[in-house]
């Protein structure tokens, strides 16, 4: 299997969400940390949107962290993100759009802080 690339940003929660997909499934990739005021070609070239998180993988070219983590838990489903049953794993579902909803918008004021304080 190719090694998977990663495109991201410090400031971007979207992206610390698969890499933390990445680091819990142990899955070997390379990152690449975009500036998002001087797009690289090869970025640009992985995500259409001109977003980050987008990986390269096997041929695939993918962006939108969810899409992404569908993606990974399907081509590396050990360990599952997700219960097997289905009404668990809509109970995880409802917990991340609520993480989405909630957490993210304060996540993000944190990673942009222009100072520690």
């Amino acid at each position: 299997m190719t090694k998977l690339r990663l495109y991201s940003a410090k400031a971007c929660p979207f992206a610390h969400r698969t890499r933390l997909v990445l680091q819990e499934k142990a899955i070997d990739f390379e990152l690449t940390e975009v500036d998002l005021q001087n797009k690289p070609r090869a970025f640009v070239d992985a995500s259409l949107y001109g977003k980050v998180p987008a990986i390269e993988h096997e041929g695939h070219r993918i962006w939108e962290s969810a899409i992404i983590n569908e993606y990974l838990e399907e081509v590396f489903p050990e360990p599952r993100l997700l219960p097997r049953e289905p009404g668990r794993r809509a109970l995880a579902r409802i917990w991340i759009d609520h993480a989405n909803t909630r957490l993210v918008p304060a996540f993000t004021q944190l990673l942009r802080a222009e100072t520690a304080a």
